[in-house]
């Protein structure tokens, strides 16, 4: 398939031919699904954490005698009914994620550029790159392009001029090419891939 490839003026600077096997997949949800929990998962640092009664400091001494208080019978201060006792079946530091196949994980990424492409959010860009790192001018550019909460890939590397002008904008992302992930894309309304960026992608995904 063909798409019109513009620049950062919003002038149409050529076309490109965009291969069918990465950008022409049928959209799955359970897959999209699939690959941002994994992600998700991934990035949770699991430090959460409480006491059991193993771990509560207190006395072994018996809270109150056996026999003749009204109450009921008890043998220590850390049993979880008690007050300052231990926390039964609570949370303890862990690692969320697990695993989930390259293959799986590949096909993922390929469904998500092609559902963009699908909805006709993916803008292909010349060149992602600024004369000088100024926000400002950025911001003029994106308003003239209509992009509002978009990311942007670009390929190997990343502008540096551009990268400083793009991280204080609200809704703007940027990545490199090895960046590229489900829910970043997913996340964002308009996905923008520079020319090097898809040649990146190709030929990481086919």
């Amino acid at each position: 398939m063909k798409l019109d490839v513009v620049s950062l003026d919003n002038k149409k600077s050529g076309s490109i031919d965009l291969d069918d096997a990465v950008f022409g997949l049928e959209a799955r949800a359970d897959l999209l699904a699939r690959a941002v929990k994994w992600q998700l998962a991934k990035r949770r640092s699991g430090n959460h954490k409480v006491k059991g009664r193993s771990e509560v400091s207190a006395t072994g001494t018996k809270p109150f005698r056996q026999k003749g208080t009204g109450r009921a019978r008890q043998g220590t201060r850390v049993a979880p009914q008690m007050r300052g006792g231990g926390i039964v079946f609570g949370p303890h530091v862990r690692d969320h994620s697990h695993d989930m196949p390259k293959k799986v994980r590949k096909l993922a990424l390929k469904t998500a550029l092609s559902a963009k492409q699908a909805e006709g959010k993916l803008v292909i860009l010349d060149e992602a790159t600024l004369k000088a790192p100024k926000t400002a001018d950025l911001v003029k550019k994106l308003a003239a392009l209509g992009w509002g909460k978009a990311l942007i890939i670009d390929g190997e590397s990343i502008d540096e001029n551009f990268a400083r002008a793009a991280r204080n904008i609200v809704g703007i992302d940027v990545l490199p090419s090895v960046g590229a992930n489900v829910y970043d894309i997913l996340r964002r309304d308009t996905l923008v891939l520079t020319k090097g960026a898809v040649d990146k992608l190709v030929e990481r995904l086919k």
